[in-house]
């Protein structure tokens, strides 16, 4: 449950795009050495509800005041269902909006039909990682290194529904 009520989370839109954009820049900015560069390596942003859309999945923003505050994504998966982006605003965490957010995306897995949730996560978003290991989310042996501006090193998490 959101503690928050004048947040409200719905399908985003494309003309979201630059408020999704604004809120990863300044959740970024808490890592020293993350960079987001938009048009060349996560142009999807510019149009996110058309992107998700084309690829089988769904992305919600939270918002207050026509401010997005939150957001997260959902696409299938090579063996299940990939969470993607989620993000929430410095002032709007720990008042239940990454757990609702969790909670729409596993549902949606389970509409779908797959049996577990899986992410990839920067190593360095230790915060997130507590996060999401306190809602039932296994760190596994995987890592991936992305050639991104930001050198990105990320580490694979999953959790089995039912």
């Amino acid at each position: 449950m959101i503690r928050t009520p004048s947040v409200r989370v719905r399908d985003a839109r494309d003309d979201d795009g630059d408020g999704v954009i604004a809120l990863i820049n300044v959740c970024w900015s808490d890592y020293p050495g993350c960079v987001l560069d938009v048009d060349g390596e996560v142009p999807e942003l510019r149009t996110i509800a058309s992107h998700f859309r084309s690829i089988g999945g769904r992305f919600w923003v939270a918002e207050r005041e026509s401010a997005i505050v939150g957001c997260v994504g959902t696409a299938p998966a090579a063996d299940g269902f990939e969470l993607c982006k989620l993000y929430v605003a410095h002032g709007d965490r720990r008042r239940g909006l990454g757990g609702e957010f969790l909670r729409r995306v596993e549902d949606a897995a389970v509409a779908a039909g797959s049996s577990h949730v899986e992410l990839w996560s920067d190593t360095r978003f230790t915060a997130a990682h507590r996060f999401y290991e306190r809602l039932g989310y296994v760190r596994l042996p995987q890592i991936r290194k992305l050639d991104d501006l930001s050198n990105t090193v990320e580490c694979r998490y999953r959790k089995t529904l039912g």
